[in-house]
């Protein structure tokens, strides 16, 4: 499809610079030949002259003198064909370096369009495969419980348990997929104010303590009140990401470590699986983890709550570093500005 695109735009372009090449060459010839025209004409005219003081001379018997021996009047036209094929030399010139550059400059115009498309496909292909498999999952349990006849009530909430777990599922891959949308989207709503980012940190702290618990993860934090630019939903978002992500991955360690400093840096950090290096240049793509070593771990998750982050942090202005060590955690960085 591109391909066939590269060549029509190339074409365009030619079809725009000959015109263009074409037009010069026709103006440029035309005043040309008015000049050669008018010295033509004046030739002409002077050779009229010269002959007939020339034959006046000869019928009285005098020599001609040199001055009036007869002019070239084929130069003109030699000439206008000379302008002619160094005009066409040119424009044949520019056919080929324009069919040349036009190629090339066709195929810088269509590729950020065609990686674009590549990621959209990459992507509806990896949402469609994170939706495959809780709707097959649903798809199968109700298909045997419709066939077991003999199935209890007990047994009925069970299944409605698991059914439920895989909606939940689904409604958080919907909410990361708009969610995603929002921060990428040049369009969003986020407003740009002065916002406190140390309480905005307090708050993901604590919507985070539940799942801190369960997986009996110490969070120590060391907040200091600081204004940053940015949107208070966006920035409570990402650290909460963040922090999420820091728990998920926070392994045999107990405790995240949460640093908010008077320069407006928000750091994250955790003493649990660490990221390989060559990993970590993939670690904001929409759906990384899909395919990353790391899960391996059976850790639930999309691979889209760090795409997000990056997502909202690009958007704010704000820059987002991340240091790792495989075995000895993760720090997460991001600077914001004041």
């Amino acid at each position: 499809m591109f391909k066939e695109a590269r060549i029509k735009l190339t074409a365009w372009y030619l079809v725009i610079i000959m015109a263009i090449s074409l037009s010069f060459s026709v103006a440029i010839y035309a005043g040309i030949n008015r000049e050669l025209t008018r010295l033509d004409n004046f030739q002409r005219s002077k050779q009229q002259r010269v002959d007939t003081i020339s034959n006046l001379l000869i019928q009285r018997g005098f020599p001609v003198p040199p001055e009036n021996q007869p002019f070239d009047l084929e130069g003109v036209g030699a000439a206008r064909a000379r302008i002619i094929w160094a005009l066409g030399f040119i424009n044949l010139s520019i056919l080929v370096v324009a069919g040349v550059g036009g190629y090339l400059l066709a195929g810088l115009t269509l590729d950020p369009i065609s990686k674009m498309v590549k990621d959209q496909k990459t992507f509806i292909g990896n949402a469609s495969h994170e939706l495959r498999t809780p709707l097959t999952s649903l798809k199968t349990e109700i298909e045997v419980a419709l066939r077991d006849k003999k199935m209890t009530l007990s047994e009925a909430k069970d299944l409605l348990k698991s059914n439920l777990e895989d909606v939940n599922g689904m409604q958080k891959l919907s909410n990361y997929l708009l969610e995603l949308n929002r921060y990428e989207n040049s369009d969003s709503d986020i407003k740009m104010e002065k916002v406190n980012l140390g309480e905005c940190t307090l708050n993901a702290i604590k919507n985070a303590d539940l799942f801190s618990k369960e997986n009996n993860i110490k969070i120590v934090k060391k907040i200091s009140p600081v204004l940053v630019r940015g949107d208070n939903e966006a920035i409570t978002e990402i650290a909460a990401i963040l922090i999420d992500n820091a728990i998920k991955y926070s392994g045999d360690a107990k405790k995240i470590e949460i640093t908010v400093n008077k320069d407006g840096l928000l750091i994250v950090r955790d003493y649990g699986l660490g990221i390989d290096e060559k990993d970590i240049l993939h670690i904001f793509e929409r759906f990384y983890r899909a395919d990353s070593s790391r899960s391996k771990t059976k850790i639930d998750g999309y691979g889209l709550g760090l795409s997000i982050a990056g997502s909202i942090a690009n958007h704010m202005g704000a820059k987002i570093k991340v240091q790792s060590k495989v075995g000895k955690g993760s720090t997460f960085s991001i600077q914001f500005a004041q």
